[in-house]
């Protein structure tokens, strides 16, 4: 590799005129610099300058190797007064990759803390598989990853994993779907069109073995891993379709969709993974916290499970049975 020393010894060499020149500016003794000259000679293989009487001349390689430095040094120039012009407060990286499998309203309510925080934070943040931003958070290209699930077994990356909270899931049905299930919540599933979602969820696996309990076999008609997609797919009636309870209120607004039942059987969980034991970035201190009141302590809307039963039962003109938590028609 070129030693970038040897090459400012003959930059300066070449800028100054000669040897003596170069070691009064460089406070260096003329042995001492053409020393250095003579190793990068050798580096190169080739040499540099040739002697015309007292003075050196540039040969054809040094006016070539001349160019390439007078970039390199100008370029130097201009990092150090770059870095000299910074802000005095620049903004403390926050590198986070969330899940795809995540909802964007959940990703968002989790990632908002970290703005509100004394000291400026810029966040950048990713969107991909978990086993993709797990290896990116092995390397230290990402701070931390927010994921619906700890470290699945099958990556071979160590980190830590903090579980951020956990909640219910309620189901959602277009209201023209809606007029036309049968019977009380749960069983208005039985045959009832069902949007799932992907293979790639956690939260998969615990609703199928949910409903199988249940005895109920609603028809699957799309799985989807985005769940931004599965809850278009749900507004044109297309199937039922469930979200976290913690955003059950954004989604029957944002979506103009009616609420036909929940259930805390199939729980929603999401995990904050890093490469740290005890969390230090101040960004993710926030967001841990918050989170852990918002999902642990009561959901977005304000409102209880119970509450969100009734105000839904009522909604669609049902009465509530207190017993099964669901809707008669």
């Amino acid at each position: 590799m070129l030693n970038y020393k040897h090459l400012y010894y003959f930059w300066m060499v070449a800028k100054s005129g000669g040897v003596a020149r170069a070691s009064e500016r460089l406070h260096l003794t003329p042995q001492t610099i053409s020393g250095q000259l003579g190793l990068l000679e050798s580096q190169l293989g080739t040499p540099l300058f040739i002697r015309v009487g007292r003075n050196l001349e540039l040969t054809e390689t040094g006016r070539l190797v001349l160019s390439y430095a007078d970039e390199i040094f100008s370029l130097g120039s201009e990092l150090e007064e770059a870095v000299r012009n910074l802000p005095a407060e620049r903004p403390l990286p926050f590198r986070v990759g969330v899940a795809d499998v995540v909802p964007k309203s959940i990703a968002y309510r989790l990632l908002a803390p970290a703005l509100e925080l004394d000291e400026p934070v810029r966040i950048v943040c990713r969107e991909g598989a978990v086993v993709t931003l797990l290896a990116e958070l092995a390397v230290h290209r990402l701070d931390l990853v927010i994921a619906d699930g700890p470290i699945p077994p099958t990556v071979n990356v160590k980190g830590f994993n903090h579980q951020l909270g956990e909640c219910g899931v309620t189901f959602f049905a277009a209201q023209r779907l809606q007029r036309r299930l049968e019977g009380e919540f749960p069983h208005c599933l039985d045959g009832a069109p069902l949007l799932l979602p992907g293979e790639t969820t956690v939260v998969r696996t615990r609703l199928l073995q949910w409903l199988d309990s249940q005895h109920l076999h609603p028809r699957v008609v799309g799985e989807f891993d985005d769940s931004a997609l599965m809850k278009a797919f749900g507004q044109t009636g297309a199937g039922i379709f469930v979200v976290p309870s913690a955003i059950a209120g954004e989604v029957e607004k944002q979506y103009s969709v009616r609420p036909i039942g929940e259930t805390e059987a199939v729980r929603e969980q999401f995990y904050a993974i890093s490469v740290e034991r005890k969390l230090t970035h101040p960004a993710v201190t926030a967001i841990t916290t918050t989170a852990r009141k918002w999902l642990f302590h009561g959901h977005g809307d304000g409102r209880g499970g119970e509450e969100r039963r009734r105000v839904a039962t009522a909604s669609s003109g049902g009465k509530v049975d207190r017993k099964k938590g669901g809707k008669k028609s």
